[in-house]
């Protein structure tokens, strides 16, 4: 099994990722130049309507250029992904660093991040469900993914613990409403029922996350870390 999967890691890494990392200025321009294309040529046209040959013409570049840094298309999906996790992490931040400089409520904290996330959803929505749906998860790219939700929640519950809510547990509170958030918006944006609002559904995902969050912190009884909470119960012993 161990030579198995070693396998399975080694071909996804030499399938779905950059054959060549760019050094130079004029490379990451290029690499940049590429990922632009592919986003918007995803965004308009799908996955099948979108080859490499069309990436390349609207990046101003070679076929060969191209796949010096990527072998295939699915790589591209996979560097998009990866591109869109750091800008969203980068985005979110920029919540918790106003919560900190301005300390606002509960209410209006929950109404800056959940209108954050919402945006990055319907920038290009047809490209954010793509990434969803079809880039490939890779090792590396779940592992990047739980790293920024686990660092999301942290800053999270640091907010709850200072607003003195989040119930008994504000560490894993704050791990679930960040994965509710995420799902909620996620649903409600890119699925939107006929005849609703999307809105009304970011304003319904505030609201319900304001109540469940709106509990009092205990601070004798919260002393799990978000570690301990995310990692699951009834672990074996070895």
């Amino acid at each position: 099994m161990r030579v198995i999967l070693s396998f399975r890691y080694s071909h996804w890494r030499s399938v779905l990722t950059p054959r060549k990392q760019p050094r130079q200025q004029r490379s990451r321009e290029t690499v940049a130049a590429i990922l632009e294309a592919a986003a918007q040529l995803f965004q308009r046209h799908g996955y099948t309507g979108t080859t490499t040959n069309k990436i390349a013409e609207r990046a101003g570049v070679s076929i060969g250029s191209l796949y010096q840094y990527f072998p295939n298309k699915d790589a591209l999906l996979v560097a998009l992904a990866e591109h869109y996790l750091a800008e969203s992490v980068q985005q979110v931040a920029q919540v918790f660093a106003r919560a900190g400089e301005h300390r606002p409520p509960l209410p209006v904290l929950l109404a800056d991040l959940v209108e954050c996330v919402a945006v990055l959803h319907t920038d290009r929505p047809r490209l954010h469900r793509l990434l969803f749906d079809q880039a490939p998860r890779t090792p590396d790219l779940v592992t990047r993914f739980r790293q920024a939700e686990q660092q999301i929640a942290q800053a999270l519950a640091r907010e709850l613990r200072r607003l003195g809510t989040g119930g008994p547990d504000p560490e894993l509170n704050a791990l679930l409403a960040v994965q509710g958030i995420e799902a909620h918006l996620h649903g409600a944006l890119l699925d939107l029922p006929a005849g609703r609002d999307a809105t009304a559904h970011v304003r319904a995902v505030v609201r319900l996350w304001q109540q469940a969050l709106s509990a009092p912190c205990d601070p004798a009884e919260a002393h799990r870390s978000l570690g301990q909470a995310s990692s699951g119960p009834n672990r074996r012993s070895r």
